[in-house]
Formats: C-alpha cells, sequence, structure tokens
C-alpha cells in the first residue's frame, strides 16, 4: 500500500490522503503543525565570561552540572559579536572596507542579487535556497534544497544578519529525520538526515507539501552520511552568530542531535574509531574511490562530535550521549593525527616500511604495501608542508589530496597548529596543482586511463580533471578562507578570491571548472549554482571581517595533546 502522506491546506487543516504510485521512502509533510516553532526567538540575556568552545572534551564529561548553571557561566557568541559593524547587506554597502585587504568587488552585489533569487518559500517562509537556477540545462535534482548546498548560504545569511532562513531551514530538516525512510524494503537508520527537498505546489487545491530525499532517488542509492553532520554544524553556527540558544535547546532538536549521534556511535565490528562508509556518501556523491574512511567524512564527523557536545543538554539523555561522545573524541583525533597525516618525514617512513608484521610492536599497522606507493606522491610531497590523506584502511592508503576534509580538519582544530602551518604551506607549495586558475581542486591528482575505468565504472562525467574527479570547484573557496584565516595565513585566501572574482561573474557562476589548471567551465556544469554564488560571498565577508570565522571554526582543546612525534615539515 502507498504511503499516507499529508497535506497543507490554506485554512491551516491537516487532511491525510493516500498517493498511489508513490515511492515508499518519499515523505510529505504540513508546516500548519510547525508554525509554533517559528515564532520569534526569544532575546536571551547571556553572560559573556568564557566562550562554551573553549570547554575541554575531558571537563565536560566530569562536570555534569545542571543546563542552567553551564548558561551562567559560559558564552554562546563568538568573537564575531564584538564587532556588530560587522554585518553585509547588500542594500546598504559602503564602499569601504573594514579592514585592509581589498576595496569590495562590483560583482558582490550580483552575487546578493542572484542568492536571493534561488530562495525557496514554503507556506510563505524562506526555508533554503535550491541548488542552481539554470533554465539552459535540464533540471534533474537542481531545483531542490540539498542539506550541504545550503550551509554556504545558511552562512551567507547568517553573516548578514538574516538568521530567520537559517532558523526555518534547521526546523523542517529536523521535521523530516523523524519519518520513516525506506529504499525498496529496507529501513534507514532513524537518524539518517534527507540529502535534500522539495517544495511541491498544488495551484488546485492551494496547498504545498514537502517531498525528501534520503538516497532512494541519488545517483548508486546511497545515503548521505554528510547531511546530519553538516546540519548540527549550522545550528552550532546558527546559535553561535545569533546568540539564541533557545533553538538548540528544543525537545525535537535535542532529540535530531542525539539521533544523528546515535547512528555514528553504535558498536559494530570496527577496530577503528573513524566511520565506515559506502562511496558517493559525501560532497563526492559518485564512484570514486571513497569508500573505506575517507577524509572528508571523518573531518566532518569529528566536527559534529565537537558541536553536539557544546549543543546537548545536560539532563539524563544527554549526559549518556556527551559520555560517549567524548571517548569517541580522543580516540578519533589520535587515530587521524597519527595515520592519517602525511609530511615527508612519514612519507619515508612508509617508502620503507617492513610488511607482515605481527604482533603490537608492529610499526605498518596496516600493513600497506610500499610497493604501492603512487610514483605521483615523491613530487607532489615539499620539504615544508604535509595533509591528511584521503583514506586508510588495511592494506590500503588513498594518498589523493582531498580539499574539503583538510580544511575541515584545520577548522574544527582536528589538525593540530603545526598541521595546519603544514597544510598552509602545502597550498602555497602546489599553487598551481591544487588552485591553478580558478580555486580549487577537489581533490588531486585525477585518475585517468586504466585506474580511471577501474574505479570510477569508466564514468563519462568523472573524466580526468573534470568534475569530482580533479575538477575545479568554487564553493571551496569558502573553506579555503575559513582555513586560511584560522591558520593565520589570509594572505593565501586573498589571492585565491582575486583568481576567482576575475572569472565567476563573467562565466555565469558555473558549478565547476575542468583541465589541470582550472581554465575550462565544466563541461556539464549548471551555470548559476548557489553555492559558488554563496561560497564567494562567504569567502569575501570573512575576509574582510574575520570574527565571522567565530561561527564555523573550533578552538584548539588544551586538553587533547597528540601523541605523535613531530616530523621534519612541522619544525622548519
Amino acid at each position: 500500500m502507498a504511503p499516507s502522506t499529508v497535506e497543507g491546506t490554506s485554512n491551516g487543516l491537516v487532511k491525510p490522503k493516500e498517493e498511489e504510485g508513490s515511492a515508499p521512502s518519499l515523505f510529505e509533510i504540513d508546516d500548519s503543525d510547525l508554525l509554533r516553532l517559528l515564532e520569534k526567538p526569544r532575546t536571551l540575556n547571556i553572560e559573556r565570561k568564557r566562550s562554551f568552545d573553549e570547554r575541554s572534551f575531558s571537563e565536560m564529561s566530569i562536570s555534569m552540572s545542571p543546563r542552567n548553571n553551564f548558561y551562567k557561566t559560559s558564552e554562546h557568541s563568538s568573537r564575531a559579536f564584538d564587532n556588530l559593524d560587522g554585518v553585509y547587506s547588500p542594500g546598504r554597502w559602503t564602499g569601504t572596507p573594514r579592514s585592509g585587504y581589498f576595496e569590495p568587488h562590483p560583482i558582490v552585489g550580483e552575487a546578493w542579487e542572484a542568492l536571493r533569487r534561488s530562495l525557496v518559500n514554503f507556506r510563505g517562509q524562506p526555508v533554503g535556497t535550491i541548488a542552481a537556477l539554470d533554465n539552459s540545462s535540464e533540471e534533474l535534482n537542481y531545483d531542490q534544497v540539498f542539506v550541504r548546498d545550503f550551509v554556504p548560504s545558511a552562512l551567507a545569511f547568517l553573516m548578514n544578519g538574516e538568521p530567520d532562513i537559517v532558523k526555518n531551514f534547521l526546523l523542517k530538516t529536523v521535521f523530516l529525520q523523524s519519518r520513516e525512510k525506506k529504499v525498496d524494503n529496507f529501513k534507514l537508520g532513524e537518524g539518517v538526515m534527507p540529502a535534500s527537498f522539495k517544495v511541491l505546489h498544488n495551484p488546485v487545491r492551494n496547498t504545498e507539501t514537502i517531498l525528501a530525499d534520503y538516497g532512494e532517488s541519488a545517483i548508486g542509492r546511497v545515503a548521505p552520511v554528510d547531511s546530519g553532520f553538516w546540519w548540527i554544524i549550522l545550528l552550532r553556527a546558527y546559535t553561535k552568530s545569533t546568540g539564541d540558544a533557545s533553538l538548540a535547546e528544543r525537545p525535537e532538536i535535542q532529540r535530531g542531535i542525539r539521533l544523528i549521534m546515535t547512528l555514528c556511535l553504535s558498536e559494530g565490528f570496527d577496530t577503528f574509531p573513524t566511520l565506515l562508509c559506502a562511496d558517493g556518501c559525501c560532497m563526492i556523491d559518485r564512484r570514486m574511490g571513497v569508500y573505506g574512511y575517507p577524509i572528508e567524512i571523518q573531518a566532518l564527523f569529528f566536527m559534529a562530535l565537537r558541536c553536539a557536545l557544546l549543543l546537548l543538554k545536560r539532563d539524563c539523555e544527554g549526559n549518556d550521549c556527551i559520555d560517549r561522545i567524548v571517548k569517541r573524541l580522543h580516540a578519533l583525533s589520535f587515530h587521524m593525527r597519527s595515520y592519517f597525516w602525511l609530511d615527508i618525514k612519514q612519507l619515508n617512513d612508509i617508502y620503507r616500511y617492513k610488511t607482515e608484521e605481527y604482533s603490537h610492536t608492529a610499526v605498518n599497522k596496516f600493513n600497506v604495501i610500499p610497493d604501492s606507493l603512487p610514483d605521483w606522491v615523491f613530487d607532489f610531497m615539499p620539504i615544508r608542508g604535509g595533509y591528511f590523506i584521503g583514506n586508510v584502511s588495511p592494506a590500503k592508503m588513498d594518498f589523493r589530496w582531498f580539499c574539503l576534509g583538510n580544511c575541515v580538519a584545520i577548522l574544527s582544530s582536528l589538525a593540530t597548529p603545526e598541521q595546519s602551518s603544514a597544510i598552509m604551506d602545502l597550498i602555497e607549495s602546489r599553487w598551481q596543482e591544487l588552485v591553478g586558475e580558478m580555486p580549487l581542486k577537489i581533490c588531486y591528482p585525477a585518475m585517468e586511463s586504466h585506474e580511471w575505468r577501474i574505479v570510477t565504472g569508466c564514468d563519462p562525467k568523472n573524466t580526468s580533471w573534470s568534475y569530482h574527479n580533479g575538477g575545479s570547484w568554487p564553493v571551496l573557496l569558502w573553506l579555503l578562507t575559513a582555513a586560511c584565516i584560522r591558520a593565520g595565513r589570509p594572505q593565501i585566501a586573498k589571492r585565491a578570491i582575486e583568481l576567482a572574482e576575475s572569472r565567476l561573474l563573467v562565466d555565469g557562476w558555473p558549478e565547476y571548472y575542468d583541465g589541470k589548471l582550472g581554465r575550462f567551465i565544466g563541461k556539464q556544469a549548471r551555470k548559476n549554482q548557489t553555492w559558488s554564488i554563496a561560497g564567494y560571498l562567504v569567502a569575501k565577508m570573512m575576509l574582510e571581517d574575520p570574527s565571522h570565522l567565530g561561527m564555523i571554526s573550533l578552538e584548539e582543546d588544551k586538553q587533547m595533546k597528540p601523541q605523535m612525534k613531530r616530523s621534519a615539515s612541522w619544525g622548519c
């Protein structure tokens, strides 16, 4: 029998109905039951003493004081609140820079207009932005609101003092999370967030419904592992930006956080603290050989764990989750810093590995065969510099560079200060390879010929130096900018932004660029891609007013000292 869907009517009544021919894993929800949730947030009088971001994992696991005492002694606003004149609005752009980096660029106003055209409304309220507004290409699913795609748009609106759309989005998606999700006859985990949703309007009945996709319509039918992480990260950004902790404290929001954490922290057969994932479960949503333990997911997982630690209430249900988060964070940080990190010393050590070692004293713990090291990595690795490699699992190390994972590692403090500096050194040393003529390479290098055929299955969209296979994605500009500011290297971001500004508007805000240098608009790239637009705006605003960084960055936890030797590149 087809699932029962819910319709919202103009008079606010809810009418259940049976939809014939509907897929059993798609759900339509009404907004009438959410009106009470979209009221204006109450004003909080928060005493500023110490940011809750500075509380160590160890301290949080020991201190189980009531939530109200916690708020009395914690600051819930970032350093961005100290600079209230740093709020952007295209309608009141002064033309006077607040910092010495750059003058406002003429394309900023055009970018804001394009971003506002992408807004999606549900029952008269904005709930997100569509993926792209390109009338020249088939829509496919580019007319939907994607969770990961909306993040840079949300940050842009938060920085511009427009938090309502972000609040609406967070509430809408947490209600979608609560629906039963099936792919064929298999029921997905309760905590799975949708990859995307679409607002459908019925002009005859004057109703609007939301249709959600949890992966059952995606390429390869893979559930989006990253959606829940981005949702938690965005919730924390909203809380930091507005100072409004009431949204995060709502029962349905707290339940949403716990469901995501329960899903990720469940016990299984894994011997590693990292998350085992299928190919295509994140931004790289097609077959690209990232199955296993991809750096993008691990970095987002780490950041989401830290954000959840700050957002969860100290109640009976929250305390149990908090204890599990603290234990996982310690194990995950050690694992990532020890086994995913690569610099010239570590590369030389791997090159000299012995194999078939047994016992706890083994140096080559994953039995990586030195002959499997790709030739390119020896030339790519500079004397000064390093990065978190793409994947580590038994007898397998993926040495490719992935931009998103490394930037998030810096922002979440998964990377130590020394490692953050080394990543910046690598970007500067390998500028042509990683940035070229249009920032930024989603991964490097591209797979070619036989490797491309085997790993991607001859994917015609992921040909060499295109799309996910070494393509250049302007949306990554905001992550690079945030990471550069965090690492104390804003000049790197400034250089990349200037490159992007020279072409983005002229080229029509493409989704991605092709070629080794990113010289050509992607062969299947959509124009007016919303996150290309929003990514540029966020990068621009953050560089001019670095205090915005507070909403998307987490301070290093002093209690978590890396238990590893410093390698050559760190001391240079």
